[in-house]
Parts: C-alpha cells; sequence; structure tokens
C-alpha cells in the first residue's frame, strides 16, 4: 500500500524535528506543470504534473567559528523517508570540509508568513482554454504554424532552525509561435513569444498579427555578407543578452580580476557605460513581474550563499542613470570585501529610455537591420563579456523608413557591456519574453535599442 502524502508544512515540521545538526535548514518545493503543443496548424499533446523536491541542509559549528554543512536532496514523497534523509545530511555534514562562505543564520522572523500551512499553488490544462480558442483562427489560415505553451506554479516553503518560516507561490508562464510560410528555398520562418503569469488576457491575435507581418516581409530575400551593420535590437532580443551580463555580476570575480566588472584596482562600480540614463534594475514587486522576495537556496554559489536563507531580497539598480551601481554580493562574500549584500534578482527591467516603439524606430532608419530573435549564446571572453550566437526566424533589412526584405542569418560577436555602452537611441520599454533563456530567466521588461555597428562576424546557414 503507497504512504500517504504529507502536506509540504509537515514535512518541514518532521524534517526539524529529527534534525541533530546545531542549525538546520529545510526547503520544500511543490511543483504544477502544464503544456499545450501544436505542430502543423494541429494541437498534438497537452499533460499536467505535479511533482516534490526538498532538501534538508544540515550545519556543525566548530569551536573556532567555521562551519561544516551538508545538502542531501529527495523527491520521495514518503514521509517514512524524511528521518533517512536528515540523517544522510548530518552524516554528509560531519566531514565535509569547513564552509568557505560560513555566517549565522538569519533569525528575523518578522516576515514569516501568515499563510504558511496553505495548500499548494496549482495550474492545469484548462488555464489554455482562452489560449487554445485565439489560435484557432491562425490554424484555419495558410501559414504553418509551430508552437508551445508552459504553465508552471511552484510554491516553496523555507523554514530553519533558528526560526525563519518563508512561503512564496511563483506562476510562471510562456507562449512561443513559429510561422512557416512557403517551402525548400522560398521557406521563410518567424518567431514571435510573450511570457505571462497566468495566460489572462494574452492577445494571441497580436501575436499571429505580427507573426504573419514578419512573414510578409520576407516575400523579398537579400544576401548580406558579415560586417558591422546599424542595427534594431527589439526587446526580446535585448533581454537575451542582457540576462547573460546580469548573470555575470559577481562581485567576488570582479574583485579579483576575473570577469568584466573588474578593472585595474577594483571594480567598475561607479563606471558610465552611456550618458543616455538607463537603468537596469532587479525589483521582486514590478508588476507582472513579481518574483520569491527571499533567498531560498540548498547550495552555495558565487552568486547565492544557503547561510543566507530566508534574507529579504529588496529592489536592485545594477545599473542607474547609464552608471554601473551594484554587484552580486552574498553576505560573506560582503563582509570580506566590505561591501553591502546584493541578492541576484529573479527578473530584469531595463529603463530610461523615450516613449518611442520599435516602429518609430524603423521608421527613422535610413539603411539597416532588424534582428528580431537569437539563439545558441555562448560565452567566448569573461574579460569582456564577449558572446558569440545566431540570429534566427527573422533578421529584416530596413531602408528608408521601411521593412525591405528579409536577410540571411548571421553568427554575431558582441558583448552586452559594450552594446550599452555604444546604443544611440532607446525606446519604451515593455514585457518581453527572452529566445535563449525563456527555460532559465523569462521575467523580463526590455526597450528596443538602435546599435550603430552591430558585429555580424559571419553569414551563417541557420534558417
Amino acid at each position: 500500500m503507497s504512504a500517504q502524502i504529507i502536506a509540504a508544512d509537515e514535512v518541514v515540521r518532521r524534517a526539524l524535528a529529527a534534525s541533530r545538526a546545531d542549525e538546520t535548514i529545510v526547503l520544500v518545493t511543490d511543483a504544477h506543470e502544464a503544456s499545450l503543443r501544436w505542430a502543423g496548424n494541429s494541437m498534438t499533446t497537452n499533460g499536467s504534473s505535479v511533482a516534490r523536491s526538498w532538501s534538508v541542509v544540515s550545519i556543525f559549528r566548530d569551536t573556532d567559528g567555521s562551519a561544516r554543512v551538508a545538502t542531501i536532496g529527495s523527491t520521495s514523497v514518503d514521509p517514512d523517508d524524511i528521518d533517512g534523509v536528515v540523517r544522510a545530511s548530518e552524516d554528509a555534514a560531519r566531514v565535509a570540509e569547513p564552509a568557505t562562505d560560513a555566517m549565522p543564520l538569519i533569525e528575523d522572523t518578522s516576515a514569516n508568513e501568515p499563510d504558511w500551512d496553505a495548500p499548494a499553488g496549482s495550474t492545469g490544462i484548462e488555464v489554455f482554454t482562452e489560449l487554445a480558442d485565439g489560435l484557432a483562427p491562425g490554424f484555419d489560415a495558410a501559414d504553418r504554424l509551430y508552437g508551445f505553451a508552459h504553465h508552471q506554479v511552484h510554491t516553496t516553503w523555507l523554514a530553519t532552525s533558528t526560526g525563519v518560516r518563508r512561503r512564496f507561490v511563483q506562476p510562471t508562464g510562456s507562449v512561443e509561435i513559429n510561422g512557416k510560410r512557403g517551402d525548400g528555398a522560398d521557406l521563410a520562418s518567424a518567431w514571435v513569444g510573450v511570457g505571462t503569469r497566468d495566460f489572462v488576457g494574452v492577445d494571441v491575435s497580436g501575436l499571429l498579427a505580427e507573426l504573419s507581418r514578419r512573414l510578409d516581409w520576407a516575400r523579398r530575400r537579400v544576401a548580406l555578407p558579415a560586417g558591422h551593420y546599424e542595427t534594431l535590437m527589439p526587446p526580446s532580443t535585448v533581454a537575451d543578452m542582457l540576462i547573460y551580463l546580469a548573470w555575470s555580476m559577481e562581485g567576488r570575480g570582479a574583485q579579483e580580476g576575473h570577469n568584466a566588472f573588474a578593472r585595474p584596482g577594483g571594480t567598475r562600480i561607479g563606471e558610465r557605460l552611456n550618458d543616455i540614463p538607463l537603468t537596469l534594475s532587479s525589483d521582486p514587486r514590478a508588476v507582472g513581474l513579481e518574483y520569491r522576495p527571499f533567498v531560498a537556496t540548498p547550495t552555495s554559489s558565487e552568486a547565492t550563499s544557503l547561510f543566507d536563507n530566508g534574507l529579504c531580497t529588496p529592489k536592485v539598480d545594477w545599473l542607474r542613470d547609464g552608471v554601473v551601481e551594484s554587484l552580486i554580493y552574498p553576505r560573506a562574500t560582503a563582509a570580506e570585501f566590505d561591501t553591502t549584500a546584493t541578492v541576484p534578482g529573479q527578473n530584469l527591467l531595463l529603463t530610461g529610455g523615450t516613449d518611442a516603439t520599435l516602429d518609430d524606430m524603423i521608421a527613422r532608419t535610413e539603411r539597416g537591420l532588424l534582428l528580431t530573435t537569437l539563439w545558441y549564446i555562448r560565452e567566448v571572453d569573461p574579460a569582456s563579456l564577449l558572446l558569440t550566437g545566431l540570429t534566427r526566424d527573422g533578421v529584416y533589412l530596413v531602408e528608408n523608413g521601411e521593412v525591405t526584405a528579409a536577410v540571411n542569418n548571421f553568427r554575431f560577436n558582441e558583448s552586452p557591456i559594450d552594446l550599452l555602452r555604444r546604443t544611440t537611441e532607446v525606446g519604451a520599454t515593455e514585457i518581453t519574453l527572452p529566445r535563449e533563456w525563456k527555460d532559465w530567466f523569462s521575467r523580463t521588461a526590455m526597450p528596443p535599442l538602435r546599435i550603430p555597428d552591430f558585429h555580424m562576424s559571419s553569414v551563417s546557414q541557420a534558417t
């Protein structure tokens, strides 16, 4: 007979009660997910799932002030397994090397959740009803549509032996549609996507109209060589580049000269990148892009420390008015370098531009490229944050204020830091969906950018 599944808060209670370590951290995440896929103008698959993952962190403090720590994770829903996971975590901690990021655990319980024992948030395929209805007219048209919709609702419980009790429900959703027209050498392909928390009010007709417009642009084809081109980057492509920048803003790496935010004698804090008052920020309360307002991690890295579990995560400006303002510092690293602890964000917003739309910027372009999506982005040089990647599903030629043709794909070589330095025009910020990093980081709001000399390093055969 299968074991009875117990509530997440009960898993926490039993794990803390079973612990014999000096200090204990317990993390539980209940994940409800639903997906919908279509191909060739027909729905193909849909499904939903429910899963639980949880971790026990055991900490033993030594008399010299050091701490030994270990984390054991599990996906078991059998309550009889709790004691074994706790014992395994303790056994591993006793023989672990001293932690380099040891700090006192957070003890501030003022932010503890009043709904700590509430059930997990949930989702199911019914969340896609409005989306499916909106796709129907597109399925009846001549273009071939392919795509994927995904909705996740992850509820996280965090508890520590020092009294912290935090809970957060994180909904994350996205829609991606790829449209194809023609065949063989005449094949045209375009992509659009949008992020959403709940699939309410997704403008499916607007997405289909934009997809059709981009396919219309491909009626004429022009071959262009590699080189430097004035380029308009829509919000999605800006997001893909700046997400990698945000991931690279680790304070220790900058202090020790290992990343692009290092400079002789220190870091780039205070360095001006552009006279345009660009502000790049993460804000857990940004409307439509909300994220968990506290640290919840089972392991440590250069960006986060398990000793910081429960630490509140306020809004942070990474760039402010064109100047580098903040870097990522867990508490231990911040203490080492005598600075303020700063937690990485789970959303990213770039503001400070005008109210210009992408169409406004196209109308002001004499000759240049419109770069609609990026993919397969990889780091080439961490010292300069040079990235390489490919264009896909739509690079277009702009002439005399109009999009006049589709052009071939390229491999590009660019640094997001240098892109910000060279930006000459910034439009209106809007919520957007990155294409390359969508599975890891989807909550972004970006403006379109004008880059006078975007480097297309070689021609690509990608379609």
